[in-house]
């Protein structure tokens, strides 16, 4: 027998199946999906492989694969495959992502292993142990106390013993050496859920809007059929309760959940409501912010089917589960479901994928639902549509004003606050009541300028400015982490009329402080939560001390339950409405919504603040009154008329190089083949370009623009024209393909 197998590696020339004789020894060990070591080449070490096909002979003279190892399911091979080609990428890099955490080295010596520790139980009968005690042999108390807590507690450990009967450990040591007690090593799972206490819930009664929802999801459920559902709801409406429902539906019938949340930050409360429904024992949760061992550990527990609820950030889809039910992707519009690292995939799409295999819906949520799936429920009705319209305990939608910061400027006002926003929360203040702020730039100040010549403070690796970090006192470039001491005085020109420009949440944070001393103020941003569980922490403080003000980036804007918060105030609305992308008004009017959502979701009535230079945007104007329907309708017509998605893709043929030349003669080259192979009926092809941000990480960075419908003839063609530039082997220019980009920078 002859097993194919593709060798795990990222050089564009592997992307191919090599065959390996399967020794008798190994033929009932070995099928498709299994991981092997096999020698390769003049390499010294055996290589990481993986079998995706069988067959009887191969017309090649062929060595042994040398070791077989725990692999995949033939399902998941299927899975790497067809990512590979609409992701454009090699199928071992698609497989590493359904490799449990931990393995995907590899060196076995730097794996992750199972957690060992000792625990302890009775080596002999007990009634022996009493006859023991009750003739003098074991005279001591408190061998006696140990010996009663390991009858009451056996796989305890010692330091257990230690610290419930008060006894020594040398105490411990003699009982295990007179063969009392024996100490037995077992695997201690790194579970991150032990530390959690939630009280248990019951299932909430729906309303008639929720009931529905469930209902019809639910029909999909019992009659075995793969259905897509858009779960379009304001903010608090209660699209969890429905979830939870169809999750306890999903559970009864001994089947699993996939659960997907895109933000770390979403994760904890999320956590906390499905383990007060459903107990911490069925559910697993998977995101980066965990410790590889803990990852390890919970892939485990799914595949040997002790989890049967997974919740967890994009790459929680290619989790083991058995028995799959159900799939949910909550707030379905956020750009963190596209991957930006190879493999470029989708997690919705990926998501469809498998629930279309499995005949299971795949239920999407959102209160300010993607435009293409919008488009997709509301016109070509490929996608079922179910709405939520109230708030489910019936408050109100908060009260939106819009600041115009142009008329505060005429007004002599140069302070980050508004007149309006200042009293708002000086008022919160006075009432105890929360406040949240949102200013979706990090930092302190966004760029440094010389106001004597011009000259800006830019990145030595990258073609960007410098951000200033206020608390470490130091320039960060926040596309390759590169730092430098504050510049005090020009480089160009000698000058020392340094000034900051532009706003940051560290600046904010110093003038709230500024302005209100009295107030508790918390900060949450990608500085702030590099520490394990310091998303948690922070909205458990906020939520739990009496914090008056908590300000952030749009980590605070999505999800969140806060009852006290009556207020939020968006400093900067125009910061996403000026990038260079044919989203950004859609973005602008998403994140406005949903940070509105934040505030009076209880009996409390909310407000809403928006500062900004373009009032009159009409993504703006309809975020005022949250209004999906009117912004969908404008958007929508402007993207039919200059042919955006969902009328058409957007596909981005990517250059990356240390050598200019060499760059400028790939991208001119693939540009003849698109042209060449790609019909000029179906597609416009731009010529290539400098990529906006031309230069990260000290390689130019240069891109071909391509709009049409990625069809499979389209496919087909990029994946030749790929196959073209690598066999042209041009070692230092780097070519990556991706469809409809989060980022056109």
């Amino acid at each position: 027998m002859v097993a194919e197998v593709i060798i795990n590696s990222t050089a564009k020339k592997l992307n191919r199946t090599f065959d390996y004789n399967i020794p008798k020894e190994l033929e009932n060990m070995i099928f498709i999906g299994s991981k092997v070591l096999v020698p390769f080449g003049r390499l010294k070490n055996l290589e990481e492989a993986h079998v995706v096909g069988i067959k009887q002979s191969s017309d090649f003279e062929i060595k042994d694969i040398a070791k077989v190892e725990t692999g995949l399911t033939d399902k998941q091979i299927e899975l790497a495959n067809w990512m590979a080609k609409r992701y454009f990428c090699n199928v071992s890099e698609c497989i590493k992502l359904m490799q449990t955490p931990g393995t995907r080295t590899k060196n076995v010596n730097n794996r992750i292993q199972d957690k060992k520790i000792n625990v302890v139980y009775l080596k002999k009968d007990f009634d022996e142990i009493s006859f023991d005690i009750e003739s003098g042999k074991i005279k001591s108390d408190k061998q006696v106390r140990i010996l009663n807590f390991v009858r009451d507690n056996e796989g305890c450990t010692i330091p257990e013993i230690e610290a419930f009967t008060e006894c020594s450990r040398g105490i411990a040591n003699t009982l295990i050496k007179n063969e009392y007690l024996e100490l037995v090593e077992t695997k201690f799972e790194r579970n991150p859920l032990n530390t959690k206490k939630v009280d248990s819930t019951q299932n909430l009664k729906l309303t008639d809007e929720q009931q529905e929802a469930f209902n019809k999801v639910a029909e999909s459920i019992d009659n075995k059929k793969y259905e897509q559902f858009l779960l379009y709801g304001v903010t608090g409406s209660g699209k969890t309760e429905v979830y939870l429902q169809l999750i306890d539906k999903v559970i009864k019938e001994d089947k699993s959940a996939i659960v997907l949340v895109p933000e770390i930050s979403l994760t904890p409360q999320m956590l906390d409501r499905f383990i007060s429904r459903f107990g911490k024992e069925k559910i697993a949760v998977l995101h980066s912010k965990l410790s590889i061992g803990e990852r390890h550990d919970e892939w485990e527990r799914i595949q040997e089917g002790k989890a049967n609820i997974v919740i967890g950030a994009r790459s929680a889809i290619f989790a083991p589960v058995k028995n799959l039910g159900i799939i949910i992707i909550d707030e379905e519009h956020d750009s963190s479901y596209k991957s930006e690292a190879s493999p470029k995939y989708n997690a919705k799409e990926v998501a469809k994928k498998i629930a279309k295999e499995a005949n299971i819906p795949l239920l999407l949520g959102s209160a300010t639902p993607d435009l293409t799936t919008y488009y997709n429920a509301k016109e070509t009705k490929k996608i079922t549509l179910l709405e939520l319209t109230k708030r489910a305990n019936n408050s109100n939608l908060p009260k939106v004003e819009i600041v115009d910061l142009k008329q505060e400027l005429a007004n002599g006002n140069r302070s980050m606050l508004s007149n309006d926003l200042y009293q708002a929360i000086e008022q919160n203040l006075k009432d105890k009541l929360q406040t949240i702020l949102f200013l979706n730039r990090r930092g302190y100040s966004t760029f440094i300028m010389c106001r004597n010549c011009g000259y800006t403070v830019k990145c030595k690796n990258c073609n960007i400015s410098m951000t200033y970090h206020s608390y470490e006192n130091k320039l960060k470039c926040h596309y390759c982490g590169y730092e430098e001491k504050l510049v005090k005085t020009c480089p160009e020109c000698g000058s020392d009329k340094i000034r900051y420009f532009g706003t940051g949440t560290q600046k904010l944070e110093q003038e709230i402080h500024k302005q209100f001393p009295q107030a508790k103020i918390i900060r949450m941003d990608v500085d702030t939560v590099t520490k394990k569980n310091s998303h948690e922490e922070i909205l458990n403080k906020f939520k739990n001390e009496d914090i008056d003000i908590l300000i952030g980036t749009q980590m605070v804007v999505k999800g969140h339950h806060f009852p006290k918060v009556t207020l939020v105030g968006v400093i900067a609305a125009d910061s996403s409405l000026n990038i260079d992308d044919y989203r950004a008004t859609e973005r602008t009017f998403q994140i406005l919504t949903q940070v509105a959502g934040r505030a009076g979701r209880e009996n409390l009535p909310g407000k809403v603040i928006i500062q900004s230079y373009n009032p009159e945007n009409f993504s703006i104007q309809d975020a005022q009154k949250q209004d999906y329907e009117k912004f969908y309708d404008t958007e929508i017509a402007l993207r039919k008329q200059l042919k955006y998605p969902p009328f058409c893709d957007i596909i981005v043929i990517g250059f990356n190089s240390i050598n200019e030349e060499e760059i400028k003669k790939v991208s001119n080259l693939a540009y003849e083949i698109a042209v060449k192979n790609l019909n000029d009926e179906e597609f416009k092809i731009f010529k290539p370009m400098p990529s906006p941000i031309d230069k990260i990480q000290n390689k130019f960075r240069w891109r071909i623009i391509i709009k049409g419908n990625m069809n499979e003839k389209a496919n087909v063609a990029l994946n030749e024209l790929l196959k073209t530039l690598y066999d042209k082997d041009y070692k230092n220019t780097k070519i990556t393909i991706d469809v409809n980009p989060n980022n056109m920078v």
